[in-house]
C-alpha cells in the first residue's frame, strides 16, 4: 500500500486536510481496518489510557510495530479542532523528548491518531498509579525524566517555528520509553505563537493544579504559563505528592502551598518522595526544588525561560558542579561542597516574590 504526505490547514470553523509533497511530514495515512486490526477492535484489554478526549490502546500493525492509537470519543467540532492542532503540530516537530507522530486515520465519524508506543507508560502511573509501589524511579531516573521534559518544552519555545505552547504540561502527558526517557505527549490545546507576539489572551485550556495564576483567571497564556506548569511537574516529580490535595474539613492545598514553607526552614530532605528511602543527591535534590519555586513564581516576569531551566537542572549533575539559584532577579552561584547551608529564607524565597506580586496587584 502506498501512503501519501499530508499536512493540516485550518481556520476557526472548519480544519480541513490537503496534499502536500514536502518530504519533512512522514506521516502515514492509515486506513481504518489496519487500525482496526492492529487494536483488536479497539477491545477493552488493549485499552491503556482514557480521558476527556477518548481513549488510548495498544496495538501492533501487521509488519509487528507496537503503536499507541488515540481514539476520539465524539465527533463535535471541538474534538475536530484538538485533532487537528495536535496533527499539525507534531508534523511540525522534531525532538527526542516529544512524542513521535507515526500517522492518523480521518474518516467518517472517526478520527485516529498514531504514535509511537511507549512501555514504560506515563509518568502519573509510576507516581499515583498502579506502578507507583513498584518504585521504578530512582532519583536518578527522575532527574533524567525532568531534563528530558525541560529540553522537550525548550525547543517548543525556542527553536519550534512559530513558537509553540503546550498548554497541558502534566504527569500523564509525560510518557516514558524503554530507557524512561521523557517524552512530552498530547498537543491538543497547543497554541502557535507568532514572531513578535509575547502572549494570547485565549478561553481557558488545561488541568486544575497545572494552571498559572494569570492563565487561570484571565486567560493570558505566554510560554511562562508552560513554565509554570513544568514547576509544578517538578515538584510533583521530586515529592511524588499530587499538584492538589483535599485536606480534612474539605480545604484544598495545592503542592507549592505545602513545600514552601518546608523549603523555608531548609528542609529540603523532607520535600523528597519517601519511598526512595533517602537515597537521592542531596545537591541535586535542593537545586531542582529551588528551580521548582522559581519557575511557580506568581508573576509571570520573575519565571526564568525553560532554556534557563535546562541548564540549572544540568547544573544540579555532579558531587562537585556549581549550585545556581535563581532566585526573582539575582543569581547566587554557591561553589562550596556543603549541602545544608543555603538559608533560602535570605534569598526572599517564593513566599516573598509572590506576597509582593500580590501587594502590588491588590492596591
Amino acid at each position: 500500500m502506498s501512503f501519501k504526505c499530508c499536512c493540516w490547514s485550518w481556520n476557526v470553523e472548519e480544519p480541513v486536510i490537503r496534499e502536500n509533497k514536502n518530504k519533512d511530514y512522514p506521516w502515514d495515512i492509515y486506513t481504518l481496518k489496519e487500525l482496526i486490526t492492529a487494536t483488536n477492535n479497539f477491545h477493552n484489554d488493549n485499552k491503556i489510557g482514557e480521558g476527556g478526549f477518548g481513549s488510548v490502546y495498544w496495538g501492533r500493525t501487521s509488519k509487528g510495530v507496537e503503536i499507541a492509537v488515540k481514539r476520539l470519543k465524539a465527533m463535535t467540532a471541538k474534538a475536530e479542532m484538538e485533532f487537528a492542532v495536535e496533527v499539525e503540530i507534531l508534523g511540525r516537530v522534531r525532538h527526542a523528548n516529544l512524542l513521535g507522530l507515526r500517522g492518523f486515520y480521518a474518516g467518517g465519524d472517526e478520527r485516529l491518531i498514531v504514535y509511537d508506543y511507549m512501555p514504560n507508560h506515563s509518568l502519573i502511573t509510576h507516581l499515583h498509579g498502579h506502578l507507583a509501589t513498584d518504585v521504578l524511579l530512582d532519583w536518578r531516573r527522575r532527574l533524567g525524566i525532568a531534563i528530558g521534559s525541560a529540553e522537550g518544552l525548550a525547543y517548543l519555545h525556542h527553536e519550534a517555528n512559530p513558537h509553540i505552547i503546550h498548554r497541558d504540561i502534566k504527569a500523564s502527558n509525560v510518557l516514558l520509553d524503554s530507557e524512561f526517557q521523557a517524552k512530552v505527549a498530547d498537543f491538543g490545546f497547543a497554541k502557535l505563537i507568532p514572531e513578535g507576539v509575547s502572549h494570547l489572551t485565549t478561553r481557558v485550556k488545561g488541568t486544575l493544579g497545572y494552571l498559572a495564576p494569570e492563565y487561570a483567571m484571565w486567560g493570558k497564556v505566554s510560554e511562562s504559563c508552560d513554565v509554570y506548569s513544568f514547576g509544578i511537574l517538578l515538584l510533583e516529580i521530586v515529592s511524588a505528592r499530587k499538584p492538589i490535595e483535599k485536606l480534612p474539613g474539605g480545604v484544598k492545598r495545592d503542592i507549592v502551598q505545602w513545600a514552601t514553607p518546608i523549603v523555608e526552614k531548609g528542609n529540603f530532605d523532607v520535600v523528597a518522595d519517601p519511598k526512595m528511602r533517602g537515597k537521592f543527591d542531596k545537591a541535586q535534590l535542593k537545586n531542582a526544588i529551588l528551580i521548582a519555586l522559581q519557575c511557580t513564581d506568581g508573576n509571570p516576569d520573575n519565571r526564568p525561560s525553560m532554556i534557563e531551566v535546562v541548564n540549572w537542572l544540568k547544573v544540579g549533575i555532579g558531587r562537585r558542579a556549581k549550585e545556581v539559584v535563581h532566585v526573582r532577579d539575582m543569581v547566587v552561584e554557591d561553589e562550596d561542597d556543603d549541602e545544608d547551608d543555603t538559608d533560602y529564607e535570605s534569598y526572599g524565597g517564593p513566599v516573598a516574590a509572590r506576597r509582593a506580586w500580590a501587594s502590588s496587584n491588590m492596591r
